[in-house]
């Protein structure tokens, strides 16, 4: 042990050009001409630097615990999802299977009910039949035992009303019919399928809802994009037209043509979702717009002008600002209007949320910039149209 130690510490150099230990006698003799540090020097260098390889290691140690973790937190994600689908369709397909027994045994009991109907029709004549047999029955032995008779007086003054045949009913084009089954299963499938087609349609449109919703963002109100005539609430949620041009500082990003405002969040990427309530107006302009769009001009809402909206106009006039634009066709008016975008798939999309249905979408938007939630609440036509156009919380369907 001694002589080791005595000749560890022989070595109290470090070559830095051969990376190698050396004696003070060797550094003299072979190493003459190289960099020398002290051994200590150099072994507390190489462990800061396996320190700092080992704070380098706990780290890509710390990420890839993350990374698990993110991992694990997908596959959760992904079960509650595939559980939430696999209850959603035992709950389809258990209404699709209701819908199918309900018309199967529809059709059965019409069916039945021909087969009823034909059956009743022919027992009455069936027991008419048996009446007239009855009858004919009843003359047939009057007509025997007076034949067997030996009173002639009373024979001869009976025979005329013996002579007739019983009253009965002609028999000869009556038949009975079996009724008609052709069609009955095929009208019911039809119409089984276009209930279906409803259920189902409104189904779907709910699942789309749904989907949509869990994209929400929480929009405000940007009061220096404000038209000066625009009254916005203190929280940001709310915005109705004033009908009095307001003293306000003018600024680029201000509208002062079309009584506008804009969100304060611009998206860029990915999708959102929003819900504005438009309950009690006539008239409101909604939807998403460029940053760029002209703010201090212009006569559209077009998307070639940057602007991808719906526009009611005197209370029952819905269109898509497509220029032309696209009149539209709405089963009910809605009270609050969901608008969703998908920026990277070029996609704008409106909602009428309380009835879960779809309106209109966008598709194929030509989108290169940020993009801003837009509100027009339009003039309030002597206080007809004066309620605001307000930004509500998402409550999601069911």
């Amino acid at each position: 042990m001694k002589s080791y130690k005595k000749k560890n510490q022989q070595y109290e150099l470090f070559c830095k050009t051969d990376q190698t230990c050396v004696c003070t006698l060797c550094s003299v003799l072979d190493h003459k001409t190289h960099e020398f540090v002290p051994l200590r020097e150099e072994s507390e260098e190489k462990k800061t630097e396996l320190r700092k390889m080992d704070d380098e290691i706990q780290e890509m140690i710390e990420k890839r615990r993350q990374k698990i973790q993110e991992i694990n937190e997908s596959v959760k994600m992904s079960k509650d999802a595939a559980d939430k689908q696999k209850t959603e369709g035992v709950q389809n397909f258990t209404v699709l299977k209701e819908f199918i027994e309900k018309g199967l045994k529809k059709v059965i009991k019409e069916i039945e009910d021909k087969q009823e109907t034909t059956e009743k029709q022919a027992e009455g004549l069936i027991k008419e039949l048996e009446e007239e047999i009855s009858e004919l029955k009843k003359r047939s032995s009057e007509l025997k035992q007076a034949s067997r008779s030996e009173d002639h007086l009373h024979f001869i003054q009976s025979f005329s009303s013996l002579k007739a045949v019983p009253p009965t009913k002609d028999w000869t084009e009556v038949i009975v019919l079996p009724p008609t089954y052709e069609g009955t299963v095929m009208r019911a499938v039809a119409q089984l399928e276009e209930t279906l087609k409803k259920h189902f349609k409104k189904l779907l449109a709910k699942a789309e809802l749904r989907r949509v919703q869990q994209y929400a963002v929480d929009v405000s109100l940007d009061p220096d994009t404000a038209h000066p005539e625009l009254i916005l609430s203190d929280d940001g949620k709310q915005v109705n037209f004033g009908n009095v041009n307001q003293s306000l500082s003018d600024n680029p990003k201000r509208f002062t043509v079309f009584a506008n405002v804009l969100g304060r969040q611009g998206f860029s990427s990915g999708r959102f979702y929003f819900e504005v309530q438009v309950k009690g107006k006539t008239d409101w302009i909604l939807g998403v717009a460029r940053e760029s769009v002209n703010r201090k001009g212009g006569n559209s809402v077009k998307p070639q002008d940057g602007f991808w909206a719906l526009w009611l106009r005197n209370n029952n006039e819905y269109t898509a600002c497509t220029g032309p634009a696209a009149v539209l066709s709405l089963a009910s008016a809605p009270d609050k209007v969901g608008v969703f975008v998908d920026y990277e798939e070029r996609l704008v999309s409106f909602y009428d949320v309380d009835a879960a249905a779809f309106i209109y979408s966008f598709t194929g938007c030509s989108f290169t910039e940020k993009l801003y939630p837009c509100f027009n609440p339009c003039n309030n036509d002597n206080g007809k149209n004066s309620a605001p156009l307000l930004i509500t919380p998402i409550n999601r369907i069911n």
